[in-house]
């Protein structure tokens, strides 16, 4: 079974249009007949993927039966490397929480809390598409992450570079109006060459090949902006805490699918109501929701599993 094929038995995809995906956590039997939100099983998968996400892909695709324990330990090791993901793991694992009306000094927290990482998960099992770099090693070697995206992906098919942002909301009113700040923050000739810039250089240290020359050619600052636009995607992920999942225990009632649409419909709505940056026309943008039970119980169940997984090295 590919590994596809294994996601979509994790997630439901209820929603698939051209700016707008959803996904969501189903239920299964226990062994006293009753049934449960299998959050336990998407963060089994999810933490599979850490020393992919870690690493990138430039390290190769395959890891010696010898190499996995080390393997997963480097892996869990860089990632709370990133202070982000150590001060918030220090809060969840002590019994605090990250509020979604944080302080401004203390936003940048918010990056510690595995969006970038479901982001990841998504975009590679449900949308084709590969990181260009990997943003923790280029973190870890090089002093400084590329802070502007939540992911470098490209999709090789058609040619497109996805520039992605997530957030972990309580709230996924705030998690939309939190995507579009990042969007007026990010999309604009200046900052989208300071970004371009460091990932280039990137590149550049790999080995020269027919890809990587395209990815410069479009990636270079005398490329026009709109032909830039024109050959990027920008998935917008909101992962949010949604009280359908307590008041119904079965992802096939009709019931729970009629409220879950209508839910998805009335949020969508209120980003469309919202958004409002100079180039809308020409930005390509997909909204993803991805509504969860509780998103402090997601974020507390990560970091338990990234803590194990770096003590194997201990």
């Amino acid at each position: 079974m590919t590994t596809v094929a294994r996601a979509s038995k994790i997630l439901n995809t209820r929603i698939m249009e051209n700016d707008l995906v959803t996904y969501y956590i189903g239920y299964d039997l226990n062994d006293d007949g009753e049934m449960v939100y299998r959050l336990n099983e998407f963060i089994s998968y999810l933490i599979n993927i850490i020393p992919e996400f870690a690493f990138g892909f430039h390290q190769g695709t395959k890891t010696s039966n010898d190499e996995i324990v080390n393997k997963i330990y480097q892996a869990a090791k860089s990632i709370y490397k990133i202070k982000e993901f150590r001060e918030v793991s220090d809060l969840y694992l002590t019994g605090q929480e990250l509020e979604d009306d944080i302080e401004i000094d203390k936003k940048y927290l918010k990056r510690g809390e595995f969006g970038e990482i479901i982001l990841h998960f998504i975009l590679k099992n449900f949308h084709g598409t590969v990181p260009l770099i990997s943003k923790v090693y280029f973190k870890d070697s090089y002093g400084h992450a590329v802070h502007g995206f939540d992911s470098v992906h490209i999709n090789e098919l058609d040619r497109t570079l996805w520039l992605g942002e997530s957030k972990l909301y309580t709230d996924g009113k705030k998690g939309l109006l939190a995507l579009i700040e990042d969007l007026k923050e990010h999309f604009k000739r200046d900052y989208l060459n300071d970004e371009f810039t460091i990932i280039s250089n990137r590149l550049k240290d790999t080995e020269p090949n027919e890809k990587v020359d395209y990815w410069l050619s479009l990636l270079d600052t005398t490329t026009k902006l709109a032909d830039q636009l024109n050959q990027i995607v920008i998935p917008l992920i909101c992962t949010y805490s949604c009280d359908l999942f307590n008041q119904h225990s079965d992802e096939r009632n009709d019931d729970f699918i009629q409220a879950y649409e209508n839910e998805i419909k009335k949020l969508k709505k209120y980003f469309d109501d919202n958004y409002d940056h100079p180039l809308k026309g020409h930005l390509n943008i997909i909204v993803i929701l991805f509504p969860v039970k509780s998103k402090v119980d997601l974020v507390k169940g990560l970091h338990k599993k990234l803590v194990i997984m770096q003590n194997l090295g201990e």
